[in-house]
């Protein structure tokens, strides 16, 4: 597995995901970077589709 892979899912949390499932691991991490092209980031935050989160608006 790459060893890039394997220091996000630590520092995602997923050690025992890593040790128990590796497999999957390396799969989901796959998946997440053949889709990271798909993914459409707004440069103009005046488009992005749900408004800020701010605490104590909209209660």
């Amino acid at each position: 597995m790459d060893p890039v892979v394997i220091a996000l899912a630590k520092a995602a949390g997923l050690d025992k995901a890593l040790a128990e499932f590796p497999d999957d691991v390396a799969a989901a991490a796959a998946q997440a970077l053949n889709n990271a092209g798909a993914v459409r980031v707004p440069t103009d935050p005046v488009v992005e589709p749900w408004p800020p989160m701010r605490a104590g608006i909209g209660l």
